[in-house]
């Protein structure tokens, strides 16, 4: 049996669709969507699109987890 490709795994990969960084934080499409308009995970607009910086997902959790030691 094949196991399935994963999609988001391409380190290569310099922006990632809403759904690649959801995937990646384990949230749902419109929690992402939710992220980015409150400006918690950064994003781009290219043209019509709408991109996450593949660093992004990553310094979101990052932020996350100093709020919550310091708290």
């Amino acid at each position: 049996m094949d196991t399935p490709p994963l999609l988001d795994a391409d380190s290569t990969l310099v922006l990632l669709t809403v759904e690649e960084a959801a995937r990646r934080l384990r949230i749902g499409r419109t929690t992402c969507y939710q992220l980015i308009r409150s400006g918690e995970l950064e994003s781009i607009p290219i043209g019509s699109l709408r991109r996450v910086p593949a660093d992004a997902p990553a310094q979101y959790v990052a932020r996350c987890r100093a709020r919550n030691q310091a708290a």
